[in-house]
C-alpha cells in the first residue's frame, strides 16, 4: 500500500511541487542575505550622474582611520540622505553613518553647530568638517579638509590684464574658483605690481593669460618664489597682434620658462583633425585626447580636453630642472607663426607640422630637503576660463594640475560630472516623419497583426 501511494501520480507532483517551492524559496533566501551584505548597483547614465566620482572613491577608500559621517535632519526624512551616505560607508569598512534627529538631539546639533537641515557633518582623526551641502562634492570637500588639516591658498597674479577670478563673464574664472574651493582651495588674487614678492601663504601661484609684459621686478619675485620651492603654473597665449586688443610678447616671463626648460614658442596652433570639427570645433581650437604618464595627466585617458587659441612649446631638462610634456595636438595640426594676419595658409612652407607639445610640468631642484619647487606651463587660458572650462575633461585638467602643484597627488582624479542636457534637435522634415510613423504606421502594423491572426484562427 505504501509502496502504490509513493508511485502515485499525485505523490510525484506533490514531491516535485515541494522540491520546487523550497528551491525557490532557498534562492530568495540567500539573495536577500547577499543583497544585505553587499550593496551592488550599474549606473547606466553616461556621465556615471548616480555614482559616487573616481575622486571620492580614491580619498575615502584610502581612510588610515575610522570616519564617521553625521546626517542631521528630522527622522520622518533621513531616507533623503540614505542612499547617498550608504554610498560612502560601501566604498570602506571605516566609514560609521549616523542619523541626527536635531529635534530629538538638540545637544548633538548645537555641539556640531547645526542651524539648518538637512546637514551633514565628517569626523576623522580628531577632526570634524560640517559639508558645504549634501552633496558628494560638499562632504567630500569634508573629508578632504579633515584630512589635510591645513589651509591651501592658490593666489592668481593680477594686474597685467589677467583673467580675473570674480569675473562671472565667459573670461572670467568664477567657474574655476568652485572647482578648486570644491578640494577645498581657497583663492586670492596678488597684484604683484604693487609688490615685487609673492606673500607667503600661497601654496600655488597661477599666471592666467596676461595681456600686458610683465616687468622684470614681477619676473625676478616670481623666479625667486618656485627656486625657493614655489609651485606655479603659467597658462600664456600666443601674442596675437589682431583687432583692438593686442597680447604682448612678455619676453621677460619667457625667457625665465626658456632657463627652467620651456620654450614658449610664438605662434599659433591650428588643428585640421575632423573630430574637433564633428564635436563643433573649429581649427582653432585643438582637441586632445591622448596623454603621457605624468600623474596630472595619467588618469586622463579616453578623456578629450580643447585649448583655444593655443601656441606650442618645447621642451628640455636644464641644469636645476626636470621637465616632462603632458600632452600635443593630433599629426594633422600645424602652427603658423604668422600672428597679424585673420587668414592662414595651410599650405605655408614655414608651418611646422604637428603633432605639437601643448603643455608641460617640471620640477625644480633647490637643494634642500622636501623642497622642490614644481612648475605647469599650459600655451593658452581661454581653456580654464568660463566659456571653456566645463568642456569634457577641461575641468579635470585644471583640478589635476593645481592638486599636483600642492603636493595633493591623492586628489588627482576625474571628479563628479554635473547633470547633462541632452537635447534632441530635429529638423522639420524629421519631426513630421515622427509624427507619422507613431500616429499611423505603428497603429497601423497593429491592426494589420490582429487582423491577420483573427483570420488565421478563423
Amino acid at each position: 500500500m505504501a509502496s502504490q501511494w509513493l508511485k502515485a501520480r499525485q505523490t510525484k507532483y506533490a514531491a516535485f511541487a515541494t522540491t520546487y517551492i523550497v528551491v525557490v524559496l532557498a534562492v530568495v533566501a540567500v539573495a536577500n542575505v547577499l543583497a544585505d551584505r553587499y550593496s551592488k548597483s550599474y549606473d547606466a547614465t553616461s556621465n556615471k550622474r548616480y555614482s559616487l566620482s573616481e575622486e571620492t572613491h580614491k580619498i575615502v577608500g584610502d581612510l588610515k582611520q575610522d570616519a564617521t559621517i553625521t546626517y542631521f535632519n528630522v527622522s520622518t526624512r533621513f531616507a533623503q540622505g540614505k542612499d547617498l551616505l550608504d554610498e560612502y560607508a560601501n566604498i570602506s569598512p571605516k566609514v560609521k553613518v549616523d542619523y541626527v534627529d536635531p529635534e530629538k538631539d538638540p545637544e548633538a546639533a548645537r555641539e556640531y553647530g547645526i542651524e539648518t537641515m538637512p546637514a551633514v557633518t565628517v569626523t576623522y582623526d580628531g577632526r570634524t568638517e560640517k559639508a558645504n551641502d549634501v552633496s558628494e562634492e560638499g562632504i567630500t570637500g569634508a573629508f578632504i579638509r579633515d584630512i589635510k588639516g591645513n589651509t591651501r591658498t592658490v593666489c592668481f597674479v593680477t594686474g597685467s590684464g589677467e583673467h580675473q577670478l570674480d569675473d562671472t563673464s565667459p573670461n572670467g574664472l568664477t567657474d574655476l574658483k568652485t572647482l578648486l574651493g570644491r578640494d577645498s582651495y581657497q583663492t586670492k588674487a596678488i597684484d604683484l605690481v604693487q609688490s615685487d614678492q609673492i606673500p607667503s601663504d600661497c601654496t600655488a601661484l597661477v599666471v592666467a593669460g596676461p595681456v600686458g609684459n610683465y616687468e622684470q621686478p614681477e619676473v625676478n619675485a616670481i623666479k625667486t618664489y618656485v627656486e625657493n620651492g614655489g609651485r606655479a603654473m603659467f597658462l600664456l597665449d600666443p601674442p596675437l597682434q589682431l583687432g583692438p586688443t593686442t597680447i604682448a610678447d612678455n619676453d621677460a616671463l619667457t625667457s625665465l620658462l626658456e632657463s627652467w626648460g620651456v620654450t614658449v614658442d610664438k605662434d599659433l596652433v591650428l588643428d585640421l583633425n575632423p573630430v574637433g570639427q564633428i564635436l563643433g570645433l573649429g581649427a582653432q581650437v585643438p582637441l586632445v585626447q591622448q596623454y603621457t604618464s605624468q600623474p596630472i595627466v595619467a588618469d586622463m585617458k579616453g578623456t578629450a580636453t580643447g585649448f583655444p587659441m593655443s601656441r606650442s612649446l618645447t621642451v628640455k631638462n636644464a641644469a636645476n630642472t626636470m621637465v616632462q610634456p603632458l600632452f600635443s595636438s593630433s599629426a594633422s595640426s600645424l602652427a603658423t607663426m604668422d600672428l597679424s594676419s585673420p587668414k592662414v595658409s595651410v599650405n605655408d612652407p614655414n608651418n611646422k607640422k604637428g603633432p605639437l607639445i601643448l603643455a608641460a610640468a617640471g620640477t625644480y631642484d633647490t637643494g634642500k630637503p622636501n623642497s622642490q619647487g614644481r612648475f605647469v606651463v599650459v600655451g593658452s587660458s581661454i581653456w580654464a576660463s568660463n566659456r571653456f572650462l566645463k568642456f569634457n575633461g577641461n575641468g579635470d585638467l585644471a583640478g589635476n594640475a593645481v592638486n599636483w602643484l600642492c603636493s595633493d597627488e591623492d586628489l588627482i582624479s576625474i571628479r563628479p560630472k554635473p547633470p547633462e542636457n541632452r537635447p534632441i534637435t530635429m529638423t522639420g522634415g524629421q519631426m513630421v516623419m515622427v509624427r507619422i510613423i507613431s500616429q499611423f504606421v505603428l497603429p497601423l502594423i497593429v491592426i494589420i497583426a490582429g487582423l491577420l491572426v483573427w483570420w488565421k484562427r478563423r
